[in-house]
This record gives C-alpha cells, sequence and structure tokens, in this order.
C-alpha cells in the first residue's frame, strides 16, 4: 500500500500535500496564536462542524505546494459493502418532517435547516487511501479533493482519515484578495443527454432552489461586510456541475479590510455556511444537534493557512470518515430543507450526493 500523507488538498488553484505531524492543534486558538507568531509556518487539517469541538489542525513535518494533482499509483481495492444506513431512509424522512413543521410555522424564525445521513460501509481488507484520493480526482478533475489525519484531534479519532471531493470553495486568500464559491441548490446528472439538460434547466427555474441559493449567498456575505470591501457577487446564479449533480454557484469576491486577517481568520467568521448549516445559524444548529448529535467533520471545513496569512479551505462535504485500521468507513451525504421542501424528494437528494464517496470507496450505492 502507498503510504498515506497526514494532509492534501488538490483542485483549482494548486495542490498542498503534508507530511507527518510535528506540532497537533486540537484548540483552534492555539493554533492562530502560533500562526501569528511564526512558530509554524503552516497549519493544515480540518474543522469540525461544531467548531467548539477538538479541531484536527496540525503543524505538519513537512509540506509542498504543487501546480499539478498529486500522482500515485492506483491499486485494487477490496469489494466494499454497505453494511448500514445511520439512520435508515425512513428515519431520516421523519427527521425531515419534523424540521418541516417548523419551516412552515409562521411563528417560528427557522428559513433553512440542512439534515444529514450517513452510510456506514465496510470491507474485508485494508482500503488504500492514496488509490480512493486518486480515483476522486479522477472522476471530477474540478472538484476539490481533500484528505486530513483527524489523529490531532485526539483519541477519540485516532489515525482516522477524512476524505472527499468537495464541489464548494468556502474561502480563499491570496494578499487582501478573498474569493468564495458557494454552493446550494441541487438536482441530479444523467448518463441520459436529454434527461440531463432536463434537469439542469429544471434546475435554473427551479424558485425553491433559488430561494435556498440565496439564503446561502446573503448569509456569507453577511459575514465577510465586517472583514471585507468591494464585495462584488454575481447577480445570478451559475450552474456548476459534478459527476454526480448539478449544483447553483456563486462566485464572491472581495478585498480585505485589515492585511491581519487571515484565511484561517475567514473560514471561521463564515462557518457554518447556509449550505451545510441553515439560517438563522444558531436556530439551524441546535435543531441539527437535536435530530443528528454530533457531525465530526462532517460539513466542516478541510484547508490550510499560512504565516502570511495566505490559504485556502472548501466545505467538508462528499466525503467519508475512515477507520484506523482501513475496513471501514462512514459515509455522508446532506440537503437543505426549507418550507417547499418535498420529503421523498430530499431523501433522494441524499442518495444521489452519496454517489461520489461510495464509487471511489468502490461501493455500490
Amino acid at each position: 500500500m502507498t503510504a498515506t500523507p497526514s494532509f492534501v488538498l488538490s483542485g483549482p488553484g494548486g495542490t498542498v500535500v503534508a507530511q507527518g505531524v510535528r506540532a497537533p492543534y486540537p484548540d483552534i486558538a492555539a493554533g492562530q496564536a502560533a500562526l501569528r507568531s511564526g512558530a509554524v509556518p503552516i497549519l493544515v487539517g480540518a474543522l469540525p462542524f461544531d467548531v467548539g469541538k477538538p479541531a484536527a489542525l496540525m503543524a505538519p513535518q513537512s509540506h509542498r505546494f504543487s501546480g499539478e494533482r498529486p500522482s500515485w499509483p492506483v491499486t485494487p481495492l477490496p469489494k466494499m459493502r454497505i453494511a448500514a444506513a445511520v439512520p435508515s431512509a425512513e428515519a431520516h424522512g421523519d427527521r425531515i418532517r419534523r424540521a418541516l413543521t417548523v419551516l412552515r410555522d409562521p411563528d417560528n424564525a427557522l428559513h433553512k435547516v440542512v439534515l444529514a445521513r450517513a452510510l456506514a460501509v465496510s470491507s474485508d481488507a485494508p482500503i488504500d487511501v492514496p488509490t480512493v484520493l486518486s480515483r476522486l480526482a479522477a472522476a471530477d478533475p474540478h472538484a476539490y479533493c481533500y484528505l486530513a489525519d483527524l489523529t490531532p484531534a485526539g483519541p477519540d479519532y485516532g489515525r482516522q482519515t477524512l476524505i472527499g471531493a468537495s464541489p464548494e470553495l468556502l474561502v480563499a486568500r491570496r494578499g487582501d484578495t478573498v474569493t468564495c464559491q458557494p454552493f446550494a441548490g441541487s438536482a441530479p446528472r444523467s448518463p441520459d443527454p436529454h434527461t440531463d439538460q432536463a434537469n439542469r434547466g429544471a434546475l435554473a427555474a427551479s424558485a425553491k432552489n433559488r430561494v435556498e441559493h440565496s439564503l446561502v449567498v446573503d448569509q456569507m456575505c453577511k459575514a465577510l461586510d465586517p472583514l471585507c470591501v468591494d464585495l462584488q457577487i454575481a447577480p445570478t446564479p451559475q450552474l456548476a456541475s459534478t459527476a454526480a449533480l448539478w449544483h447553483l454557484s456563486t462566485p464572491i469576491n472581495a478585498r480585505l479590510r485589515e492585511p491581519s486577517t487571515t484565511a484561517l481568520d475567514l473560514a471561521l467568521a463564515l462557518h457554518p455556511t447556509a449550505a451545510v448549516g441553515g439560517v438563522p445559524t444558531d436556530t439551524a444548529t441546535a435543531m441539527i444537534a437535536e435530530l443528528e448529535g454530533d457531525r465530526g467533520f462532517y460539513a466542516g471545513a478541510a484547508g490550510w493557512c499560512d504565516t502570511s496569512g495566505d490559504g485556502r479551505w472548501v466545505v467538508s462535504i462528499r466525503c467519508a470518515v475512515l477507520s484506523a485500521d482501513r475496513r471501514d468507513a462512514y459515509a455522508y451525504s446532506g440537503g437543505g430543507i426549507v418550507a417547499d421542501s418535498d420529503v421523498g424528494d430530499e431523501i433522494d437528494e441524499t442518495t444521489t450526493k452519496f454517489r461520489t464517496i461510495l464509487a471511489a470507496l468502490g461501493a455500490a450505492s
């Protein structure tokens, strides 16, 4: 098996590959302080969905930047099987119904909540992690493929690995330039060209998806406003595609107000966006905690920040967490629920979103 790096982020804008853990930073504030003091040249790793929980940030023993995707030998994967749905599709539907009762109550402030479920996947032999990452990159050349050793988060995550291919750039900072590209609203891809284009057109015309998307963009702009000037927001959403889905996406560009604001600072100010949490944030995350419990690192962020403040963070979706022995994984998928949501459509959306990571793991959906 190929040796597994401690961190990888590879996609539009380049590749970072890190090896080893020189110093772990489960406490985010301690990591920020180490960067600002120059004690470490770079932090890499993953933020949890709930940033009050331990992070998997680290100063690596070594790292390198490249303009190209990393290249590893692709080895045959062991046969993977879906062992369980956590919860079942029916139970996830019940969660959605509970959320809709609140969303449709005119006296309640909740406008959107993102609910997720997981699939437990297992095999009789260890998974070669670089092979999975290579398969993710080959399936979607425009995605941000990422890998993070979760060991710095503490004993509950020892030798576990977060791996995925996110379409969504949370934030990038280069000098005083800030870039975000939120995704929200989706429709399935189809191998039939006519059906695929019909799905694309339906997404573009969907009032429900446009409302869901506008909530994300508005929330991100409000979070950026105290930290940035000259916000430039595309007037209408763009249609973007992955191998499994069509998405609505809106590029956002801005300039920093203060040069001391780092990429990690920006990521923490934006996270969790309405694309993975909801609106209002506090109300939505409270419902997520009640219905799902602790999400861990699903729907958090993976990325890096260097001592100059530059960096890049992506939303940790289309992902799985691999066990220490590499024989088991939990794959995650979620969808945004608004008042006009249909329970069956929302369950189908999570099923479609599982395709990316299940295909890379070699597991049938």
